[in-house]
């Protein structure tokens, strides 16, 4: 047990914190973490990568964790993969200014309506990998993100290899009235879709 001092006039008392419990995975018997996966922005893009059709993609490392890893099958879980295109998008997003909390404070958030996913090789536990997203395209209200992800090549030579393709489409809303807004010129021009952004439509209200 750690324990922590707490001081009171003319006494001290010693609380017992428990330490984080180390928890292990019912098949294989290792150790598993808290984290599923640890995922950190790169300061530039790799060396070596498989075909990225935007040249300014954002791009991450992920380190994944047996906390990752499916309760049926050893190998991590296919929601895992989820989370890290949720993260990778917000880190994105983080990087160019528009933090959960500097949206929150607008009024509007970023919301997932659809993923495609398409899953290509297995990932295990204790794994280093590489993710690149960009936006494709904007129109209005709505942004589609591609997403790829990757195994890094090895030092015997190998090619990176693509364990995961996904797009998704993401829409923005405005957090008082529930509803699809626009998204303001300044963040479209940040976000650098691949395809330029079209013309606003008439259906779809600014967010205010």
């Amino acid at each position: 047990m750690a324990t922590t001092p707490e001081s009171t006039p003319g006494t001290t008392c010693v609380r017992s914190i428990p330490r984080p419990r180390r928890r292990r995975h019912w098949k294989t018997g290792r150790v598993m973490h808290d984290d599923p996966a640890r995922i950190e922005p790169l300061a530039s893009a790799p060396d070596r990568q498989p075909v990225i059709e935007h040249p300014r993609a954002w791009y991450v490392s992920i380190d994944t964790t047996s906390q990752g890893e499916s309760r049926s099958v050893a190998h991590i879980s296919n929601i895992e993969y989820v989370r890290w295109l949720d993260r990778a998008a917000e880190l994105h997003l983080d990087h160019l200014g528009w933090t959960r909390q500097a949206m929150l404070a607008s009024g509007r958030m970023w919301f997932v309506a659809r993923h495609e996913i398409d899953y290509r090789a297995e990932v295990h536990a204790d794994e280093h990998l590489v993710l690149a997203t960009w936006v494709r395209d904007l129109k209005r209200a709505k942004s589609w993100r591609d997403t790829v992800i990757w195994r890094p090549s090895t030092q015997n030579g190998e090619e990176p290899t693509i364990v995961c393709t996904a797009s998704t489409l993401w829409v923005q809303v405005d957090l008082e009235s529930r509803r699809p807004c626009r998204v303001d010129p300044e963040m479209a021009v940040a976000l650098d879709p691949l395809q330029p952004p079209r013309s606003p439509s008439t259906g779809v209200e600014p967010c205010m």
